[in-house]
């Protein structure tokens, strides 16, 4: 078995994933929000 050293594995493509993730968590509640206030303007 390998030795384990911390700091060594390459998560480059687990950051981008992550910040996709978070992008699209803050894009999709600030399009909720929108509805939401379109939604109390227009009391549809």
């Amino acid at each position: 078995m390998a030795e384990y050293k911390p700091g060594e594995m390459n998560i480059e493509v687990q950051e981008k994933t992550f910040n996709g993730f978070i992008k699209m968590v803050k894009w999709g509640t600030i399009l909720c929000i929108l509805i939401l206030i379109f939604l109390a303007i227009f009391n549809t």
